[in-house]
């Protein structure tokens, strides 16, 4: 298994995953053009995009869906309109092709907003962005993936400093808007175990975070958790730059 994530960030959202048989988009928020080319590097095209998986109904994740047939459409009712998706259950596994796929529930001020967990033979995916704080309950279906990639959205003192509006910022910080690095790493500590091998910030703020400043972060809080993060390869996403990840071989 391994992964693409094409753009991450407040502009638009789209991450591929791929196994020996199957092709999975997590998010549309992005112009097909650039998935279309994104596939291209690895022979392949839109028509072989096996399910599209869609975490929440905000535009930066959602804004193409009618690129794809509702068929291979699946998100948590609500999240769109029926008719346009299957509609899963939180924590209900289901099949594409060979790879097991749950959602799980996060907390973010949308319509029934969902992780991903990605299953297929020994490996694992943890994909989780957009939530103000990390639901514990989730530890016991989510831990110890292959890969994680969870969101790291801002540091706070940036975000207190920008020039955006109060309620905007308070929006942000609530428990219904998106992780600081602090509580990204917190949580990242709560559903990695001995398998992991790979973390991956996502969708870090281009007004109110750096790459530097989260992984700093990260390394403050497993120093102070006394967890050795030199046994993980730990990287940020970008909102532009595509980073492939998981066990990739040209």
């Amino acid at each position: 298994m391994f992964f693409d994530i094409i753009n991450s960030g407040s502009k638009g959202n789209a991450t591929l995953v791929f196994t020996k048989e199957t092709t999975i988009l997590i998010d549309m928020g992005i112009p097909i053009k650039v998935i279309e080319e994104e596939l291209s590097k690895f022979g392949k095209s839109i028509k072989d995009i096996d399910a599209v998986l869609i975490t929440h109904n905000h535009a930066d994740h959602y804004r193409n869906i009618k690129t794809f047939s509702p068929k291979k459409m699946y998100s948590l009712e609500g999240t769109i309109p029926g008719s346009l998706s299957n509609v899963i259950e939180i924590y209900k596994p289901f099949k594409v092709i060979d790879v097991e796929i749950i959602a799980f529930p996060t907390s973010h001020d949308a319509t029934n907003p969902c992780g991903f967990l990605l299953k297929e033979g020994s490996e694992s995916l943890v994909y989780m962005t957009d939530t103000g704080t990390y639901l514990s309950n989730n530890t016991p279906y989510i831990k110890n993936p292959t890969y994680l990639v969870i969101e790291s959205n801002h540091d706070i003192q940036m975000l207190l400093h920008t020039n955006r509006p109060m309620e905007l910022i308070q929006r942000i910080m609530s428990d219904y808007g998106h992780l600081c690095n602090e509580d990204s790493a917190f949580a990242a500590l709560e559903i990695i175990g001995e398998d992991t091998k790979e973390i991956v910030l996502a969708h870090l703020s281009e007004e109110a975070n750096t790459p530097e400043l989260a992984l700093a972060a990260y390394h403050k809080v497993f120093q102070y958790a006394r967890v050795n993060l030199d046994k993980y390869k730990l990287r940020c996403a970008n909102q532009n730059i595509p980073l492939i990840g998981g066990n990739y071989e040209d």
